[in-house]
Parts: C-alpha cells; sequence; structure tokens
C-alpha cells in the first residue's frame, strides 16, 4: 500500500496518533495532568488551576500567613490587632498629656486664698472655731449649716431675727473658716456644737437656752445635741433638712477612680467657673433669689479655697452627708421640746411625703411649707422663715 507523509514526517494511514506523555516538572519527573481544551477554544478549569499553580509556585506566605488559617479569616485579625494597638498608644499618648497637663495647672494654682480680715474665732470643743453674731438682747438663736455652706449662709435671716433675739451663727469644722478637724461625722460635729454653747455660755438656765436652727445635713446635729443635752436647749428646728442619714452624697467608688491630680485640677476649674457656682445656687435656691455677684460669689466660693479645704472637701465626701439613722431621729419624740420642721414647698432634695413624715418622727405639729422656696429658703424666703422661728421661740417662752 503506498504511504505518503505528512509534514510532520508521520505516515498517513499509520492509524491513530499515540498521546504523548508528559515529562512534568523538570525537578520532579512526575507525570502532569493533561488538560484538555475547552469546547469553545476558551482555557478549561484545568488550564486556570494550572496557571494559578505556575503563579503561585515559589511564592512565600505573607506575615499575617497563620498555618491552618484562610488568609480571608486571618486578614481582618491582623488588622483589627494594628487598630488594638494603635488605640492603646493614642490613649497612652492621651493620658501623659492630661495628666502633665493637670499637675502643671495645679502648680499655677497652688496659692490658697486668705480668710476675709476680722472674723471672730472661739475654741469649740477643740477646735478652733468662727462665729458671727447678731443682736444684743432676747432668747438666742444658734443657727447651724449644712454641707458646703457657712455662717455667711444665714446673712439675709440673721439681721431680721436679731430685732429680737441674740443670733449666732458658726462655722462646723470642715466649712467656712474654722479650723479642718475630722473625722467629719455627726458625733464630731455634735461635740462642736456643744462646745460652742459651752463657749458662749449659752443653755442651761431659762431665757439661756437656745433654739437651735439646722438647716439640711445641720439639722442631724441640732437633733443629736438635743438628744444629748436637752436640759442646755430650749427648742429644735429642721430647715429643710430631714436629719436622716441616707446615704446621700458620691458613688463610694468615685474615690477610687476620681484622684489626684486630676480632681484637684476638676474642682479649681469649678470654683473658677463663675457661671457654674451661679447655676449650682440658681437650681437649689430658686427664682427668689437674689442674684450672684463679686461679693456674694466670693462668699460661697473662697471658704473652698482656703488651706486645707481641698483636703477636707474629699473627707467629707468619702464619708458622705452627715445624718442620723431614724430609730435614733426618732428618739427625739420623747425629749420634751418644742420641735419644729420647715420646708421649701419646691424642695426638690426631698419626696412630698417628707416633710409630714419628719415632723411626725420628731414629734413636730404639721410642717410648715414655705410656697414658691425651695431648699434655701432662709435666703429666698428669709421673712417666712423668721416668722416660723419667732412661733418656735414663743412656745419656748412659755
Amino acid at each position: 500500500m503506498d504511504h505518503t507523509r505528512t509534514n510532520d514526517g508521520r505516515a498517513q494511514g499509520d492509524g491513530p496518533e499515540e498521546p504523548e506523555e508528559n515529562d512534568g516538572p523538570e525537578q520532579g519527573g512526575r507525570p502532569g495532568p493533561h488538560h484538555e481544551p475547552a469546547p469553545d477554544g476558551k482555557p478549561g478549569a484545568g488550564d486556570e488551576r494550572g496557571a494559578d499553580d505556575e503563579r503561585g509556585a515559589g511564592v512565600l506566605p505573607g506575615p499575617g500567613f497563620r498555618p491552618g488559617v484562610p488568609p480571608a479569616a486571618a486578614a481582618p485579625r491582623s488588622r483589627l490587632r494594628r487598630w488594638a494597638r494603635r488605640t492603646a498608644l493614642t490613649c497612652a499618648g492621651l493620658l501623659v498629656a492630661v495628666t502633665a497637663a493637670s499637675f502643671a495647672y495645679n502648680a499655677v494654682t497652688s496659692g490658697r486664698a486668705a480668710p476675709p480680715p476680722g472674723l471672730t474665732y472661739v475654741e469649740a470643743a477643740g477646735i478652733h472655731t468662727r462665729y458671727e453674731a447678731w443682736g444684743t438682747q432676747g432668747t438666742p438663736v444658734v443657727l447651724v449649716h449644712g454641707a458646703f455652706e457657712s455662717a455667711d449662709t444665714w446673712s439675709r435671716l440673721a439681721p431680721l431675727l436679731a430685732r429680737d433675739h441674740r443670733v449666732y451663727a458658726l462655722d462646723l469644722t470642715g466649712s467656712g473658716y474654722s479650723e479642718r478637724s475630722g473625722p467629719y461625722t455627726v458625733d464630731h460635729l455634735t461635740r462642736q456644737l456643744l462646745g460652742f454653747l459651752d463657749a458662749m455660755r449659752l443653755g442651761g438656765a431659762p431665757g439661756e437656752r437656745p433654739v437651735l436652727v439646722g438647716h439640711s445635713s445641720g439639722a442631724a446635729m441640732v437633733a443629736e445635741a438635743a438628744l444629748r443635752a436637752p436640759g442646755w436647749i430650749g427648742g429644735v428646728m429642721l430647715l429643710d433638712g430631714d436629719a436622716l442619714d441616707t446615704g446621700a452624697g458620691p458613688p463610694p467608688g468615685l474615690r477610687y477612680v476620681l484622684i489626684d491630680p486630676y480632681r484637684t485640677t476638676l474642682l479649681r476649674l469649678g470654683l473658677g467657673s463663675d457661671w457654674l457656682i451661679r447655676r449650682v445656687y440658681n437650681a437649689q435656691c430658686g427664682p427668689g433669689c437674689p442674684r450672684l455677684e463679686g461679693a456674694e460669689l466670693d462668699r460661697w466660693r473662697r471658704p473652698l479655697r482656703v488651706a486645707g479645704a481641698e483636703g477636707a472637701l474629699w473627707s467629707m465626701l468619702g464619708e458622705g452627708v452627715p445624718g442620723m439613722s431614724a430609730e435614733r431621729l426618732t428618739g427625739l419624740r420623747r425629749v420634751d421640746l418644742p420641735k419644729a420642721a420647715v420646708f421649701g414647698e419646691g424642695d426638690d432634695v426631698f419626696s412630698a411625703r417628707t416633710p409630714a413624715e419628719t415632723a411626725e418622727r420628731i414629734g413636730a405639729p404639721a410642717p410648715t411649707l414655705i410656697p414658691g422656696a425651695r431648699h434655701l429658703t432662709m435666703i429666698s424666703s428669709p421673712d417666712a422663715v423668721a416668722a416660723a422661728v419667732e412661733r418656735l421661740a414663743g412656745r419656748t417662752a412659755r
């Protein structure tokens, strides 16, 4: 049979062409897969895998590679770790900057204010106690301020009472311009109050037994004084205060969070803000109070700027607002003294039930509610408070 040759030297008619062997990669010598072209002439799936194998050959894993973890899952985790590190470094930098600025500000503002000139002092239970006095005749009235107040808080009420009474107001230790001497508890503050009565020769003799008026937390001290020394006292008024230990004050954990130098910086910034002082004052006093300006602002601000005031403030905040147990306070019912409970009708420091509950608890008549007044009734409504004190003093005289 005649055979013709094709261009590649193969004879036509010799039968089907045998597939050529694939020697595979040169380094391995293993047979490689045979890739059939796709029917439409495009590379088949095998071709694509082959191309991928060729492209990936010799490529080392990247820094985010983790054995057994798909690259798609490892990449977000790597980005999260980088973000966390950057955030931590940023926060640390901010903390260092804020701390340095706080120390610097505290150093610049470290100077302390001097007490006003001409203050009057007496030794009361071993505490150098500042006080003020008004009037020269009549039965005595002793005014006891509340937390973060001072004898100056009574400046609108005292002159009205002084028309018919000898009036005294003291700075409890930790407040105003009295010596700072803790602990700032009901027991310690009541000792100072009774020591003040003794030093001023008040109490005991008829006509010398003072009416005690305690405002806000000061109500606890006048109630405790009446329980300890009823024969010295002529009468007791709880003014805008229930005398109870209700746990009022900042959260106990705050002392561990608000630490120096930051708390000192915040306090000094706050005291330097006329707007903030007015805001707190207006919220407690209401529209009936005079606007704080100049000297009046200084009366609230300066006592917290004298030497020792900041340390005493942190101690008082740590101990909370002083108060008595309900059981102890109820004992006042059995004390044969005139008593009164007076509250501002709009005082939102207490519930609407507090005035009646307080009067009942101490054995006083129905409470006196002052219309339009809030928590600082002796400032917003001095005439109404003076009238209530006069009524109580009249009962004492009988």
